[in-house]
């Protein structure tokens, strides 16, 4: 009966109700936007991805659908959709779990253990199993620039080291630390 929507309202609730920014999508509880931090100790430490989640009519007995908005590098999210491989969220989801747990458990999870056996990004899987520091090097620049710009002025400079020679050549004229894009 109602029970499924119920249970989407009150997982919404609690996610709400935690220390996650949300933005409904034409005012609904089924699709919106999390606003999801990098897990501490880690390479994505720092950052602040846009999380768009789809809450199917079903739910919870069938899985939310997950894609990162903001652009990130991992083996197992798809560069272009944002698109997760992540088998708890893909084929063993249990109505036991809720968005809590995604956010809280899995995503987190997924950024601090990737699998690069079971790619949806081939080039980030294979530069990981080829040359770690490569791979970590690229991490942490699409970090600083795709997921730190919505932050302060002052978070935004505390981590210019990380940038590599690779940095776009037009941004380096204007590269002021603290100082947002036009």
């Amino acid at each position: 009966m109602s029970s499924p929507s119920k249970r989407r309202e009150m997982d919404f609730m609690k996610l709400m109700m935690g220390d996650y920014k949300v933005e409904t999508i034409n005012d609904g509880m089924q699709e919106f936007y999390v606003e999801f931090h990098g897990p501490n100790d880690s390479l994505y430490q720092g950052g602040v991805w846009k999380v768009r989640v789809e809450l199917p009519d079903a739910y919870p007995y069938k899985s939310p659908s997950i894609g990162f908005v903001t652009k990130i590098y991992h083996p197992n999210v798809d560069e272009m959709s944002g698109s997760v491989c992540l088998d708890v969220i893909n084929q063993t989801w249990s109505p036991m779990f809720d968005l809590l747990n995604v956010f809280e458990t899995f995503l987190p999870q997924l950024l601090l253990y990737p699998n690069p056996s079971d790619p949806l990004n081939g080039e980030a899987a294979a530069l990981m199993m080829r040359d770690r520091q490569a791979y970590e090097l690229k991490v942490k620049e699409y970090c600083e620039r795709y997921a730190k710009h919505e932050n302060s002025a002052a978070d935004g400079n505390s981590s210019d080291e990380v940038l590599s020679d690779e940095e776009y050549e037009s941004s380096d004229e204007e590269a002021v630390p603290g100082n947002p894009d036009p």
